[in-house]
């Protein structure tokens, strides 16, 4: 069975010499229908008869354009588009082409090879998604959306910081407020922890896709794909849900902007300057704001839940890495080699994985098997040669030498052990 593709107006003209076939029409009829000739209508006539259908198939479909332009022409002008000219419209592009390279061709050429190579969006592409809106959820705790506003909070009396802000979807209640140094792990391992303490479990968290809360690498080696903070809500029971866009989540949007506008006033009005003070002065804020703006939920139900005696925070809010013991019984981490005491249990840990467990309040455990392990800390940075001699006139520049090496292995940790420890800015851009 051969299958022939046929344009509309093929098809029709199909129709119409059918019945001039079987007489129903005449042949000026047929040339009115098809709007042509008589000479015309009676070749293709003939031609159905002794091909059928496929006579009426133009002969130049699938075929290139006599008209169109040499596919070298057209790889060497996507070459300098790619190279110097990506981020530029058609027309600029066009002009640019012929200016510096002699390439003289129409903007809609150009437009339509750049959509082709995927340097250009045709205006429907280039519209703006359509957002609709949503209804609230019913019960207050079922879900909380949560974001990290980074403003001059204390305007020039103090450091830009960041507020971490917890608000409820089904009433716009700001449920939580706290002013950190940066959007990091350890400082939303501090927030969700109060938060849990004063309300409870929600079911459900609703955030955007930061680091922190969304392995973002697609390159992403080893792992179950969890973040520090997603397994800590695992933990708990609590499902972490990341929004495709700011507009999903414009509860928590929306309030930031007035946040940014209230709040900073209130706050020069009263002189606070430092996030311990803003930290202070928060509740108060909060208690006022959601008697102005605070909505009635749908449901009468509070589906916060209580800490359940089996659910440990320490552990649960606390940073953890495997980590593989070596014959010798070492292992490392945060550049600092630990050493497992031998014992009945640790002799048959050489080549398997433990767990390190890296408290906010600076504390550490290696765990194997739910058991803590007896470890001690070999810091490599104590071995700086001291056995060699020295002559005496060479001693500065030796003792320079070494403090500078040390300077750096220094540097080196504290740049990052803040990592694990929310200490600065740069934190935590991946989980």
């Amino acid at each position: 069975m051969t299958v022939i593709t046929m344009s509309r107006l093929e098809i029709d003209r199909m129709s119409v010499l059918r019945d001039l076939a079987d007489d129903r029409i005449r042949v000026s009829e047929a040339a009115r229908l098809m709007g042509l000739g008589r000479r015309q209508v009676l070749r293709l006539a003939k031609a159905y008869r002794q091909r059928g259908p496929a006579a009426l198939v133009s002969n130049r479909r699938g075929k290139r354009s006599n008209r169109s332009y040499p596919t070298s022409l057209r790889a060497e002008v996507i070459s300098f588009i790619r190279e110097r000219y990506s981020d530029f419209g058609p027309t600029l592009a066009a002009e640019k082409l012929s200016e510096l390279h002699g390439i003289r061709l129409g903007r809609e050429t150009i437009r339509q090879w750049m959509m082709v190579a995927g340097f250009w969006k045709d205006r429907k592409q280039r519209m703006k998604p359509v957002h609709q809106p949503r209804n609230r959820r019913e019960c207050v705790g079922e879900l909380i959306q949560i974001d990290g506003s980074q403003h001059w909070w204390f305007e020039t009396r103090g450091p830009q910081c960041t507020l971490l802000v917890y608000i409820d979807d089904a009433t716009s209640r700001l449920m939580h407020l706290q002013f950190v140094e940066s959007e990091s792990t350890f400082d939303y391992f501090k927030a969700t922890r109060t938060y849990l303490e004063q309300h409870g479990k929600p079911v459900a968290f609703y955030s955007d896709k930061h680091g922190v809360f969304r392995v973002n690498r697609k390159d992403a080696a080893g792992g179950d794909g969890m973040t520090q903070f997603g397994r800590a809500l695992h933990a708990l029971n609590i499902d972490i849900i990341c929004a495709n866009s700011s507009q999903a989540k414009g509860r928590v949007e929306r309030a930031n902007a007035t946040l940014q506008d209230r709040l900073v006033k209130e706050m020069r009005l009263l002189g606070i300057s430092s996030m311990e003070a803003g930290n202070v002065f928060l509740p108060v804020f909060m208690a006022d704001y959601n008697a102005r703006f605070a909505k009635p939920p749908f449901g009468d139900r509070d589906l916060h839940r209580s800490c359940a005696d089996h659910d440990d925070l320490d552990d649960a809010f606390a940073w953890k890495e495997e980590r593989s013991v070596s014959v010798n019984l070492t292992l490392q981490y945060d550049q600092v080699m630990f050493i497992l005491e031998p014992n009945e249990i640790t002799r048959s840990l050489a080549r398997k994985r433990v767990m390190v467990i890296d408290y906010p309040d600076g504390r550490l455990a290696i765990r194997h098997n739910g058991v803590d392990l007896p470890y001690r800390a070999f810091d490599k940075r104590q071995r700086v040669n001291q056995a060699a001699i020295v002559e005496n006139k060479r001693l500065g520049p030796v003792l320079a030498y070494i403090a500078e090496k040390q300077k750096e292995l220094d540097m080196s940790r504290s740049a990052k052990a803040p990592r694990r420890r929310g200490q600065t800015n740069h934190m935590f851009k991946v989980g």
